[in-house]
């Protein structure tokens, strides 16, 4: 008989038990393998957004179009409009999405902004014209996208360029940027693809004691070894098999509801997660292909000696050859700390993009191969120390059976590992995109408000404080005269926006001295300078002897002005007519692009200065947390996942053990200790082990980064907290696993 087909008629002859068993590693590999499918589709998601982007960039040429792009923030939001203006007649390119450009005086636009202009009159402004229509999704990056073609006359464009057509090879802004979607892809594979490998391979040896006795029993009847290897691996792969297709199914269905939800900053169209062919054959052919590889290992012990598993024979211990991984990648990532530690910059040399990498996966490798061998050598020497029964008897299970351990623990292990690698990561992309600043300024011309928005952008949630900030006036035929630049502020209000006052006086004229720069030499004391009011009358301030010691933010609108005015001298009603609204907020990203928002839906036509910020980086920055949270998600399934299918597995493995030791006289007590400390030993070593080698390999990469962040003290507490939760959960989760009534028949061998 085939020996596939003999592993099947077992498998189903076995009674419920193997069924139940067969369909719980089909749903394991489900599970699993959408998990990989999500992950696989993430880069097919970016580059057809990418790759629509740049399908409808206008490139300069020859044609009987003008063409004017503008990229202005609405809100957090990039909006992206294209006036376009005809020349004369003739035929016009065309870009993705369209029909026809707009003539003058229409506007065609994406559903999303469709919806801002119908929701928000205010809006009305940012598209001046008619609209006609709506832009296809060949037209958009994404179903959120803000995005415009304005039909106007040539007269009313001030840079235009004449239009040859649509389409690069590359968009000019990418959602993500090369590099860091390379750490992108670096960091999801560490948190979400290693912890799938273990959990796939957990799923494939599921009551890998039991088939070991029964592949051992047709081993001593005649099965040859070849035989005997294929037998288990037929049932593994035929579970992998129906596991893969189930869970293909299952993400396919998730990406048509997910792809209307979207995430924060990242929106798609159904068809852009749809796997890809290698996505498709990665799936269908690698979880198979990775069963098959388990069975016949996990099946070679009986094949090759079936008697010492029929009679239960000696054990061998655990190699430590794994253990040897960690120290290149230890060795590597404390090195780098060592070196800042002595004040050294490691930073900038290109050998770091290989050995870092390489140090974290051999690390990770480490803990994974390491966790054995350790938990084997600390059990074995609190065994011998134990003086309680529950804590032998654990110890020595844990001793002889080690690698139940690796099963149970790894999965949450390398979570742990990765969160640390994944903050690390955050911190390096929040330095790059904003300003290391604890407050943040939003600069906005008063020509651009009305008194009624200025008074309501100063109430939107978030902002600390306002102030004005203003150039003196000085005529058109006095180009050369000598000018100032001024804040109007109180003392309690500079105090925010500054990082250090001293010598402030209120309502009183003041010289602004910063100790980073060197003293105005127009500001000279006596000189007055006069000030435009919104009323077109002139308010002359004359430079005191008085000064106030400031130390300004960098970057920062508050480190130019050389004089402090008090509020208390411009009338009740009037601004500077020639100055700006500078708002104040905290610094934290979901502040920013809360007050972002707010301003965007009172002033959307106002232009707004973000001070140290680029809106690209922060929807980047967006994307990345979103696709990193989602990481992290799928991780912590699997790792849950793998946790409950090992621990359940070993349960039910055990039950002939923990009735024999009920037969003796064991109380169910003492057997839930014993079961709570074989799970809690093996997840402390490997959780202590993950905070500490993880946070390492997070500052080395925030070290070699060359950021001014080294050192990430206040992700640590998280980290243990973490760890905390996952091993309280972990030994509540193992109480219900011993069953108070045992079965006697459970001590029969198979």
């Amino acid at each position: 008989m085939n020996p596939f087909l003999l592993g099947m008629r077992l498998l189903w002859g076995s009674g419920r038990r193997g069924r139940a068993r067969f369909l719980l590693m089909a749903l394991g590999s489900a599970l699993g393998v959408a998990c990989l499918a999500a992950v696989l589709t993430i880069p097919s998601i970016l580059t057809a957004h990418d790759a629509r982007t740049a399908a409808r960039q206008p490139n300069p040429g020859t044609s009987n179009v003008l063409y004017q792009e503008f990229r202005d923030p609405y809100g957090s939001q990039p909006l992206h409009r294209v006036f376009v203006a005809r020349k004369g007649p003739g035929p016009t390119p065309v870009p993705p999405g369209l029909e026809r450009l707009p003539r003058a005086g229409e506007a065609i636009v994406s559903p999303r902004l469709s919806e801002v202009l119908a929701a928000n009159p205010r809006a009305a402004g940012l598209v001046p014209g008619r609209v006609t229509g709506t832009i296809a999704p060949a037209g958009l990056g994404d179903a959120e996208d803000l995005y415009a073609y304005i039909g106007t006359t040539a007269t009313g464009l001030t840079e235009a360029e004449e239009l040859g057509g649509f389409g690069t090879g590359r968009p000019s802004r990418e959602i993500v940027e090369p590099s860091t979607l390379s750490i992108l892809r670096f960091t999801l594979g560490c948190i979400v693809l290693l912890p799938l490998v273990i959990f796939l391979s957990v799923c494939a040896r599921l009551s890998g004691e039991t088939r070991a006795r029964r592949l051992a029993a047709l081993r001593l009847v005649g099965l040859s070894v070849k035989d005997t290897l294929r037998v288990n691996a037929g049932e593994s792969v035929a579970a992998a098999s129906v596991g893969a297709v189930l869970g293909l199914a299952g993400y396919l269905a998730t990406n048509e509801v997910m792809a209307h939800v979207g995430l924060p900053g990242l929106h798609w169209y159904p068809a852009d997660g749809r796997p890809s062919v290698f996505a498709l054959v990665a799936c269908l052919l690698g979880c198979p292909a990775l069963a098959w590889f388990v069975g016949q290992y996990g099946a070679r012990r009986a094949a090759l000696s079936p008697i010492s598993v029929r009679r239960t024979g000696e054990r061998k211990p655990p190699k430590k050859t794994g253990m040897l991984l960690l120290i290149p990648g230890v060795g590597v990532i404390a090195g780098y700390c060592l070196l800042s530690v002595m004040g050294r910059d490691p930073s900038g040399g290109s050998a770091n993009a290989v050995l870092v990498p390489g140090a974290v996966l051999l690390t990770g490798a480490g803990l994974v191969f390491g966790l054995a061998p350790i938990t084997a050598w600390l059990a074995r020497r609190l065994a011998g120390a134990a003086k309680s029964l529950p804590m032998a008897l654990a110890m020595r299970r844990t001793e002889v059976d080690p690698g139940s351990s690796l099963r149970v623990a790894t999965g949450l292990v390398l979570l742990i590992f990765g969160a640390s690698l994944t903050q690390g990561v955050l911190v390096e992309l929040d330095q790059v995109s904003r300003s290391t600043k604890p407050v943040q300024e939003y600069g906005l011309p008063f020509s651009h408000l009305s008194a009624g928005q200025q008074r309501e952008v100063t109430e939107v949630a978030g902002v600390r404080t306002h102030v004005m900030t203003s150039r003196s006036w000085s005529a058109a035929d006095e180009m050369d005269a000598p000018s100032t630049y001024a804040v109007v502020a109180t003392c309690q209000q500079l105090a925010v926006v500054v990082e250090k006052v001293k010598g402030c006086i209120e309502h009183k004229v003041l010289r602004i001295k910063d100790e980073n720069f060197s003293i105005d030499a127009e500001s000279v004391p006596g000189r007055s300078f006069p000030f435009l009011l919104s009323n077109g009358r002139k308010l002359d301030v004359t430079v005191p002897e008085t000064s106030v010691a400031v130390r300004a933010y960098q970057p920062s609108n508050f480190s130019e002005p050389s004089l402090l005015i008090p509020p208390s001298l411009i009338p009740h009603g009037l601004v500077l007519a020639e100055g700006r609204l500078v708002l104040a907020s905290d610094a934290d990203p979901a502040t920013i692009r809360s007050v972002l928002d707010g301003i965007g839906a009172i002033a959307p036509t106002s232009s707004v200065d973000p001070v140290g910020i680029v809106i690209d980086a922060l929807a980047q920055l967006t994307v990345i947390r979103s696709l990193l949270v989602v990481g992290m998600v799928l991780g912590l399934v699997i790792g849950v996942a793998a946790f409950v299918v090992s621990v359940a597995d070993r349960a039910m493995e055990r039950r002939g053990q923990v009735t024999a030791l009920a037969l003796l006289g064991a109380r169910a007590g003492t057997l839930r200790v014993v079961q709570v400390v074989q799970v809690s030993l093996p997840l402390v070593v490997g959780l202590g082990a993950a905070i500490v080698t993880g946070w390492l390999a997070e500052s080395s990469y925030l070290i070699t980064g060359g950021g001014a962040v080294h050192w990430d003290w206040e992700g640590l507490p998280l980290l243990f907290a973490c760890a905390l939760g996952v091993l309280l959960a972990a030994g509540v989760a193992s109480v219900p696993l011993v069953r108070r009534h045992i079965d006697p028949e459970h001590i029969r061998r198979d």
